[in-house]
């Protein structure tokens, strides 16, 4: 389905003033070249400036047939006629002509020209290109410059090379000296007079690289783009990519060329459509090989298929038989605006073509699509493809049908399109028709830039439909000549029979109706015009396009047509973005403002404020999307679309009323937006006005969505009592749940009745609030989306539970981290905005210890409770006589010591001999927690010593309870030898019971080898010491039960008190004769 807009592409139009009857037109670098009918000449016109004035003329070595323009080298390619033979050749340095230079270079491909006619300076060249076969077609590419040739079964790629001056004029000296000695004198003279500029000047030059062989097909038309090579007949269309790799391999078996099937001249062949796209057009039966030829080039190609169209003559309904053809092939580049047309590959590939009465857009990177399809209102005769739109001619009409280029170049260059982000309206939209602009006979179309260049004449027929014409004319005056003796033979004039005379003398089988027909031409004047017709700027055309929208907006704001229209003004602004500073510096715009202003600062400055004029026109258009989408199906594309526009979303909420059969209900495309809007993470607030209305829209239309929108960031300036009065009246009709009360809480709270508050929060027990929290934390934080500290934000209830639930508030923060729903930076961030960082938050860590079964957060926060506690130890024993209301200022922990050694594995019950080393009522309360705590880690399983033993060289071992957590961690470490000398010296009324949970199992011997002898010692020197003697006394007891008499025997010293170990040696000895 084609749409059809009223709407007018054209801003005005000139005749440019050629002398002699064109033949053929072409257009490219700001130049329009006429061939004169029959003519050797070519005419160049400027068509960037008023008037079109002419930029030069020259003649060329043949009739031309077939003319081109390479956008890259700045050179034409020609396919002439001279002496019933056919040349190919290329002409460069064709504006120098404008100076009235008459000299003029013609030389053969590769053959660079040398000697005096290079040192001369800059000229016109022209190439000859010599073919094996004759040429049928030309296509230059616009990307690299390169040249594609079609003969009937055979494509010739040349390659663009370009050279220096400089190193030609060298090369030129040392052949001439080489050759002739005596003349170096004079060369080097005539190289100094040789000017720099005219050295760095590069001379364009050809390679034949490559040749593709097509035995079975015949050649219409070729294309040729980035690699991609675009071939048509009469009934099909073929595109191939060819590649080039570095690599030196042998070509593959399979591009042997393939011959030609046998001559079916006996048969009647007909065409069955056929489409074949990506991997699939390979099956298309047409055989292509490939010919290496160039000699420096030595780069493989490979061959792939990408696309394959075949039509069947039903295709071509209300055309003639001699019409049924296709037309217009075209592959167009498009480059995004982070690409450089001159560097890179360009970001899409189009693919055009075209039948009498349908045309036929792809996309060939990145899969092959057909995107659009055109059903012209006539029969076209030709087409050309731009940015912005698709130009097509009839005999009396030039119209445009919008293109879907931007819309692909868009999702290759943003990957946020398409998502809750950005939007754009898809590739696949139904094409429209503009308003057409009629004129006489045309005959031909070229595009440059915003420029539109028509030929006409006014027997409106093409080179084709002139050749056709010619033989059906031919055909039907043998019949006439034929029928009239036939009826001479028989005795019949027709002449005198008005019936036969009439007969003979209808249209189309007169040589009197034909030959009438020029004459009547040229007695009524020239008969054709060439006409450049300019296009309104795309932002003009946008206008135009919203005006025209209004009418649907106001007669039907939920028509399809308005969005259509709407869509198609969107990708028509994007397109002109997509466009990047080095396209719009070559643009006629600019090239206009460099001849009216001083330089390029203004041309800068111009390219700068369009840019911000089509981004403004951007924005407004995605507003109108948005409110388009509010209220039609596709409502979830009002969210991008209105995030794009930019808006604040008071003003969204200013575009969007109620429906009128509905007061009650908004679009659901404006609630989709609303609530996204709503569980963002900004740091705006709405006013009070806009949050309660906001309130208002969802408890009209949403009311069940009431408790997530009171919870967002930007509601925090909301009306809580008219906000309260909705929360009842919901809770009255939906019922009572624990997310409405906490929310009723929190307006209660906002009002500061604190009874009624604490009512509400004890409704349900504590859980059930939890899992609240956890379904919608926004209630307690706001911020830590993106990760960083500084977006945290606490509520006003998270600061009155810290006061008065301060245990709800830390199991809600660990529920919250163990549901992903924050981290635990942004944890510690909120315990230290309310305050809490001695208190709340090592509470949280001693229950996130409880709860965590993730390794790296457990050792995280074994080594931040281990520092703490070593702080407070600090602390505490630094300050002993510290005011009372110092310890008051912090909070009773919610678990003690003896509650994590019962519920959390990570602490470990106390060591026995800890209770000898430990104080009792010395300290603090404080302090005596945070010991035990201490000690309790350290003898628990998951504290790594390493990790806190820097930590512990801040606490001292003068004091009791200092040296036990030294001694717990040598313990911990295995240096048992020394902790045994260490306690000795300090506390040995503490030694028996260390020993008995210390030295068991592999350590056991360590009370023989070790404990036994330091103890003898020890009591050796200090009889009297009667803590020694019994620790002595207890080591014996049970060094007799685990050794043999024998080696008890050797234990006993030989300092003559063996008398005391006799006792335990006997019971040693009984022991072992009773086992």
């Amino acid at each position: 389905m084609v749409h059809v807009y009223n709407c007018h592409p054209f801003s005005s139009q000139q005749i440019v003033q050629v002398e002699q009857e064109p033949g053929l037109v072409c257009c490219g670098g700001g130049a329009l070249f006429v061939v004169a009918t029959g003519g050797c000449k070519v005419e160049a016109y400027s068509v960037v400036q008023e008037g079109c004035p002419l930029i030069c003329r020259f003649a060329t070595m043949g009739s031309v047939r077939k003319i081109q323009h390479s956008k890259i080298g700045d050179y034409l390619v020609t396919i002439e006629e001279k002496n019933s033979a056919t040349y190919l050749r290329a002409y460069t340095n064709w504006r120098y002509q404008a100076e009235e230079k008459a000299r003029v270079g013609v030389r053969l491909l590769g053959h660079l020209l040398r000697g005096a006619s290079v040192r001369g300076g800059v000229q016109m060249e022209i190439i000859e290109i010599p073919l094996s076969e004759c040429p049928v077609a030309v296509a230059c590419c616009s990307v690299t410059g390169d040249l594609l040739v079609g003969c009937e079964n055979t494509l010739v790629l040349f390659t663009l090379r370009r050279q220096n001056q400089q190193s030609l004029q060298s090369q030129s000296q040392q052949i001439v000296q080489s050759t002739w000695p005596n003349t170096q004198q004079s060369s080097s003279q005539s190289q100094g007079q040789t000017s720099s500029s005219n050295q760095n000047i590069s001379i364009l030059d050809f390679e034949r690289s490559v040749i593709l062989h097509l035995p079975i097909i015949k050649l219409k038309q070729v294309s040729l783009c980035a690699g991609y090579v675009a071939v048509r007949t009469e009934l099909e269309v073929l595109v191939l990519k060819l590649d080039a790799s570095a690599e030196s391999q042998a070509l593959d078996e399979s591009s042997e060329t393939i011959e030609p099937p046998e001559d079916q001249a006996d048969f009647l062949v007909v065409s069955i459509h056929q489409e074949l796209l990506g991997d699939r057009a390979k099956y298309c039966e047409i055989p292509v090989s490939i010919e290496k030829t160039g000699l420096e080039d030595r780069r493989q190609y490979t061959l792939t298929y990408v696309l394959f169209r075949r039509f069947s003559p039903e295709y071509f309904q209300g055309c003639s038989e001699d019409e049924t053809h296709l037309h217009s092939l075209q592959l167009y580049p498009l480059f995004t605006s982070n690409q450089s047309e001159t560097l890179e590959e360009p970001a899409c590939v189009f693919c055009f073509f075209s039948l009498p009465t349908v045309g036929y857009l792809y996309s060939l990177k990145g899969g092959v699509e057909l995107l659009s399809t055109y059903q012209y209102p006539e029969k076209v005769l030709e087409a050309v493809l731009t940015d912005h739109l698709l130009h097509v001619i009839t005999k009396n009409a030039l119209q445009c049908f919008t293109v879907r280029l931007a819309a692909v170049a868009a999702r290759i260059e943003d990957p946020y399109i398409d998502t809750t982000m950005k939007a754009c309206p898809p590739s696949n939209l139904e094409v429209c028709a503009l308003r057409m602009q009629l004129f006489i006979g045309l005959r031909s179309v070229c595009v440059y830039r915003r420029h539109v260049i028509l030929l006409s004449t006014a027997d409106a027929e093409t080179s084709m439909e002139t050749e056709r014409s010619a033989q059906r004319r031919g055909l039907e005056l043998k019949e006439h000549n034929m029928l009239t003796g036939i009826f001479l033979a028989v005795g019949i004039d027709p002449a005198t029979t008005p019936a036969l005379e009439s007969l003979l003398s209808r249209p189309f089988l007169s040589r009197k109706w034909a030959l009438s027909s020029s004459k009547g031409i040229s007695a009524s004047g020239h008969g054709w015009n060439i006409y450049v017709v300019d296009t309104v700027s795309p932002l003009t055309l946008y206008q135009e396009m919203v005006e025209y929208s209004q009418r649907y907006a106001e007669s039907n704001p939920q028509a399809q047509s308005l969005r259509h229209l709407l869509s198609e003004a969107h990708l028509l602004l994007r397109a002109s973005l997509l466009q990047n500073s080095e396209q719009l510096r070559d643009s006629e715009d600019y090239l206009v403002v460099s001849l009216q202003r001083d330089g390029p600062a203004e041309r800068q400055t111009v390219a700068q404020t369009d840019t911000r004029e089509l981004e403004e026109a951007l924005r407004q258009n995605c507003a109108q999307l948005g409110d388009c989408f509010s209220s039609q199906k596709d409502c979830h594309l009002a969210l991008p679309y209105y995030r794009m526009s930019g808006l604040p979303v008071t003003e969204v909420i200013a575009r969007n009323r109620p429906f009128p059969c509905s007061p009650h209900s908004y679009g659901p495309g404006f609630l989709f937006y609303l609530k996204h809007y709503l569980l963002e993470e900004t740091e705006q607030s709405l006013s009070q006005e806009a949050a309660d209305k906001v309130i208002d829209i969802f408890s009209q239309s949403e009311p069940s969505q009431l408790v997530s929108v009171c919870a967002s960031p930007p509601m925090t300036n909301i009306s809580p009592a008219q906000t309260l009065r909705i929360l009842q009246n919901l809770e009255d009709t939906a019922g009572v749940s624990v997310p409405l009360t906490i929310t009723m809480a929190t307006m209660m709270l906002l009002m500061d009745d604190l009874p009624q508050y604490t009512q509400l929060m004890e409704r349900h027990a504590e859980m059930l609030l939890v899992y609240s929290f956890i379904e919608e934390p926004r209630m307690l934080v706001h911020g830590g989306i993106r990760g960083q500290q500084t977006h945290i934000r606490v509520t006003a209830l998270t600061r009155q539970l810290a006061k008065s639930h301060p245990g709800l508030l830390v199991a809600a923060m660990v529920a919250l981290h163990e549901n992903n729903k924050v981290q635990l930076e942004q944890a510690d961030h909120i315990f230290q905005e309310l305050g809490c960082e001695n208190s709340l938050e090592v509470d949280f860590w001693e229950a996130m210890l409880m709860a965590s079964s993730q390794e790296a957060v457990i050792q995280e926060l074994l080594f931040r409770v281990a520092s703490v506690y070593i702080d407070q130890l600090t602390n505490t024993h630094s300050e002993p006589h510290q005011d009372p209301a110092f310890n008051l200022s912090r909070q009773k922990p919610l678990k003690s010591a003896d509650d994590l050694i019962n519920s959390c594995s990570h602490y470990g019950a106390l060591y026995p001999w800890l209770t000898v080393l430990s104080p009792v009522l010395t300290t603090s309360f404080q302090h005596q927690e945070a010991l035990h705590k201490l000690q309790s880690l350290l003898c628990g399983p998951s504290l790594s010593v390493g990790s806190v033993m820097p930590l512990l060289e801040r606490l001292s071992e003068e004091t009791l309870w200092g040296f036990s957590l030294h001694l717990l961690c040598a313990t911990r470490r295995g240096q048992y030898g020394s902790s045994i000398e260490k306690l000795l010296d300090r506390c040995p009324q503490a030694i028996i019971a260390y020993a008995n949970h210390q030295l068991q199992d592999k350590n056991m011997v360590l009370w023989w080898q070790k404990l036994l002898p330091e103890l003898c010692n020890r009591t050796r020197a200090s009889a009297n010491n009667s803590i020694l003697l019994a620790a002595l006394k207890e080591t014996l007891v049970v060094v007799a039960m685990e050794m043999s008499p024998a080696e008890f025997l050797e234990l006993i010293p030989d300092d003559g008190t063996a008398s005391y170990f006799l006792p335990h040696l006997l019971t040693c000895s009984q022991r072992h004769l009773l086992a």
